[in-house]
C-alpha cells in the first residue's frame, strides 16, 4: 500500500509542476484534465504526509520515552493517530468510480400521477437546485416542459463543480424512482394520494469521452411549444437530435437560439452516450466489486418522501429521517452520506474479499 502511496505522491507533484505552467492552461480541456486529477489526488497524499509525519514524531517519542513517562505517554497517543491515517489511507485507496470528479447532466420527468406528479418533479428540481447553492456548484436549465399548474413534466439540468467538490460523486445515488405521499393540492376531500417522479443522473461527457461524427447525427428543427401547447416562439428553434447508430434521441427548446438548443442538446446526448457506453462495459466485465447502492436497477423506487410523517426513507440503505421539510430545502447531507458509506463498505468487502 505505502509503495502505492509513494507513487500517488510523486504524481501529484508532477501535476502540480504542470498546472504551474500557464502553457498548459492554453488547452483548457487538458487543464482541466489535469485539474481533476490533482483534485482527486489531494486528499489521499495530505492524509500520506500526516502520516509519514505522525510515523517520525511516534519514533522519537518512543526513543525518548525510555527516558522520560512524558514522551512514552505521547508515543502511544500519537500511535492512535497512526493506526487512525493508516485506516482513512486504506479507504481513500479503494478504487474509485473513474467519474467521481465529473459534473452532472440530471433529468427529473414526471411519472404517473398527472399534475401532481409534475408538481413533485418540481419539489425535487427546486431540493436538487438548493443542495448545488449549498455545495457552491452552478446549475444551468438546459430544457424545460412545465405542466399547467407550474410543475414539471420534464426538466434537464447541469450541475458543475470545481474538480475535488465531487457532483458526481454526490448526486450519482439520486437516479431512480422517487415517491412521494401526500394530499396533492387538486385534492377536495384531504385524502392523501401517493405519485412517483424519476430521476436519471449522468455523468457529462466532455469531447475526449464521447466522440461523435457529424455523419452520425440527424438534426430537425421545430418551432417551440409551451404548457397547454401554445406557441412560445415565432422561429424554428428548437431542435432534435438523433444519434444514428444507438437510436438516442435529445430534444431541446428551451432556448431562443436554434444554436444554443443544438449545443445543448450535444451535452445531454454526449452524457447518454457515455452512460450507455459504461453500462454495457459493465454488463462485459461483470464486476463483481460494484457496490450494491450503485448497482439498483433504474426502475426501482429508491426513495420515499412522505408529507403527513415529515418522514424521508431511502429504501437502499435503510436510511430514514423525520425532517422532510429541510430535506427538500436542500439539506440532503445526511442521506447522501449514508449512501456513500454504504457504498464504501460494499467496496472494502469486496477488495478485502
Amino acid at each position: 500500500m505505502f509503495e502505492r502511496l509513494a507513487d500517488l505522491a510523486s504524481e501529484h507533484q508532477a501535476l502540480e509542476r504542470e498546472l504551474s505552467d500557464a502553457a498548459v492552461h492554453a488547452d483548457p480541456e487538458r487543464a482541466r484534465a489535469l485539474g481533476r486529477r490533482y483534485g482527486e489526488l489531494s486528499s489521499i497524499v495530505h492524509a500520506y504526509q500526516e502520516w509519514q509525519q505522525v510515523c517520525a514524531d511516534e519514533a522519537a517519542a518512543l526513543e525518548l520515552g525510555e527516558e522520560d513517562a512524558a514522551f512514552a505517554a505521547e508515543a502511544g497517543q500519537l500511535g492512535l493517530r497512526r493506526a487512525e491515517l493508516e485506516e482513512r489511507l486504506q479507504q481513500l485507496l479503494v478504487p474509485r468510480d473513474s467519474n467521481d470528479a465529473k459534473d452532472v447532466i440530471l433529468e427529473v420527468k414526471a411519472g404517473e400521477g398527472g399534475e401532481e406528479s409534475a408538481l413533485f418533479a418540481g419539489d425535487l428540481l427546486r431540493m436538487y437546485l438548493r443542495y448545488a447553492e449549498r455545495q457552491g456548484w452552478k446549475t444551468e436549465i438546459l430544457d424545460a416542459e412545465q405542466s399547467d399548474l407550474g410543475g414539471y413534466k420534464d426538466v434537464t439540468v447541469a450541475v458543475r463543480g470545481r474538480a475535488d467538490s465531487g457532483v458526481w460523486r454526490k448526486l450519482k445515488y439520486e437516479g431512480g424512482v422517487h415517491r412521494v405521499q401526500r394530499v396533492p393540492a387538486t385534492e377536495s376531500q384531504g385524502r392523501i394520494h401517493t405519485s412517483a417522479a424519476g430521476v436519471l443522473v449522468l455523468p457529462e461527457a466532455e469531447d475526449v469521452d464521447v466522440q461523435i461524427d457529424p455523419a452520425d447525427l440527424r438534426i430537425d428543427v421545430y418551432r417551440s411549444s409551451g404548457p397547454g401547447g401554445q406557441s412560445v416562439n415565432t422561429t424554428d428553434s428548437a431542435v432534435r437530435i438523433t444519434h444514428l447508430p444507438t437510436g438516442t434521441v435529445v430534444s431541446m427548446q428551451n432556448e431562443k437560439s436554434q444554436l444554443q438548443n443544438r449545443e445543448a442538446g450535444l451535452r445531454v446526448l454526449r452524457a447518454r452516450l457515455l452512460a450507455r457506453a459504461q453500462e454495457e462495459a459493465d454488463k462485459e466485465a461483470a464486476d463483481a466489486r460494484r457496490s450494491q447502492v450503485r448497482t439498483v436497477d433504474r426502475s426501482e423506487r429508491v426513495r420515499t418522501y412522505n408529507f403527513p410523517e415529515n418522514r424521508i426513507s431511502d429504501h437502499r440503505v435503510g436510511f430514514k429521517a423525520y425532517n422532510l421539510d429541510q430535506v427538500l430545502d436542500g439539506n440532503l447531507d445526511d442521506v447522501v452520506a449514508a449512501l456513500e458509506k454504504a457504498d464504501t463498505e460494499a467496496l472494502l468487502g469486496a477488495a478485502g474479499s
